[in-house]
């Protein structure tokens, strides 16, 4: 990675020790590797990051500590403590409390056990261990320039993946045989991997919203949903389209178009100061109007960054994960509907919130490919 697109690790930690101090914590152990990633640059399977307002301390084993090593030295990685673990994480994470006192430390409800915790306390008497939630993942909400710009350039590169599925998709080819295709194709333009299991559904397998690719060829008739990611510089984008084999019935191209018209909806709502349940009723909504109420059968859309799926959640109200939007928020917009007898329909692209609006980051034509 050129130094000048690197992250600013230094200042994403800052912003994690702002949180410790109004939560009158002494340190927080990070657990969650992809946390761990964000606030460091380490990409390895095993670590625990130690942040405290004297300064970060990663514990890792000796498998990675040349590379660690090197990447402080080149300015890849944060500037930080290293600490190798001899003697279990546990005893290496209280030797550290312990050498700075921390009597107030915050640990990752969501990543550490019960047990965990138990082995924890033993080996650490007096301190007060407290759980967050969420305190590393509301910093990754908003997106920094080293991120967009990766997010920006994944996008057009899924964009050109989609602009090529023409020559993907065909009558007579099985689901797999296509998914195989796009997997290729997300190689070819420069992604590390896919960003998860690519799906193509086609004709009664189009109603089944997360389907998996099968042997089953695809027919005159068909509906196929296509639903593909990359990933590049670690941060993930995802996009679906919909092509149709030779001539369609009314039903099917009604739900399209209902479909299409429900994203559009949807990303008209985006904007500065809306909430994200705001957005799902936009598609929900239009979608209800047409009847089509129960085959929308799951949010509008997700976050994207270091995970495919993250905050925020573009979903009902009623789920409990209402997010105000704000500039710099980056996810999918990904209405559907899905009948059984006539088949499924998902359209979606990546978009970034913006002062004006919204950026849309996957710019492709959505309109139905005819095959």
């Amino acid at each position: 990675m050129a130094e000048s697109s690197r992250p600013n690790w230094a200042r994403r930690v800052q912003a994690t020790t702002l949180s410790l101090a109004r939560r009158h914590l002494d340190a927080l152990v990070v657990s969650n590797p992809t946390n761990v990633r964000y606030l460091t640059g380490f990409t390895g399977s095993t670590a625990w990051l130690f942040v405290a307002p004297t300064g970060s301390r990663l514990l890792t084993d000796g498998r990675y500590a040349a590379v660690v090593r090197h990447g402080i030295n080149t300015g890849e990685l944060l500037a930080m403590e290293l600490d190798i673990v001899e003697s279990g994480y546990d005893r290496a994470l209280a030797d550290v409390v312990s050498r700075v006192s921390a009597k107030r430390v915050g640990f990752e409800a969501g990543t550490l056990t019960v047990s965990g915790l138990r082995r924890w306390q033993e080996l650490t008497p007096g301190v007060d261990w407290q759980p967050t939630d969420d305190l590393v993942e509301n910093l990754r909400l908003i997106k920094d320039d080293a991120e967009l710009a990766a997010l920006r350039r994944a996008g057009r590169m899924l964009a050109q993946v989609a602009t090529g599925l023409a020559g993907i998709v065909g009558y007579g080819r099985t689901e797999r045989d296509i998914a195989r295709a796009i997997d290729a194709a997300l190689e070819g333009v420069g992604f590390e991997r896919p960003a998860f299991e690519t799906i193509v559904a086609s004709g009664p397998n189009s109603a089944y919203p997360h389907a998996r690719p099968t042997d089953r060829r695809l027919a005159t008739g068909d509906l196929v949903v296509l639903d593909f990611g990359g990933v590049l510089d670690g941060y993930c984008v995802d996009l679906t389209r919909m092509a149709a084999v030779g001539s369609i019935d009314s039903a099917a191209r009604s739900l399209f178009d209902a479909v299409y018209e429900a994203q559009r909806a949807a990303l008209a709502a985006v904007r500065v100061g809306v909430t994200s349940s705001d957005v799902d009723r936009a598609a929900r909504s239009w979608l209800e109007n047409r009847g089509l109420g129960p085959a929308f059968c799951h949010g509008t859309g997700h976050g994207l960054g270091l995970e495919v799926h993250e905050a925020p959640r573009i979903s009902r109200a009623e789920s409990g994960q209402v997010t105000t939007l704000a500039p710099g928020m980056v996810f999918t917009i990904e209405p559907g509907a899905y009948l059984e007898g006539t088949g499924g329909v998902r359209l979606e692209d990546d978009v970034l919130v913006t002062t004006d609006g919204c950026e849309v980051l996957t710019t492709c034509p959505s309109g139905l490919m005819v095959v």
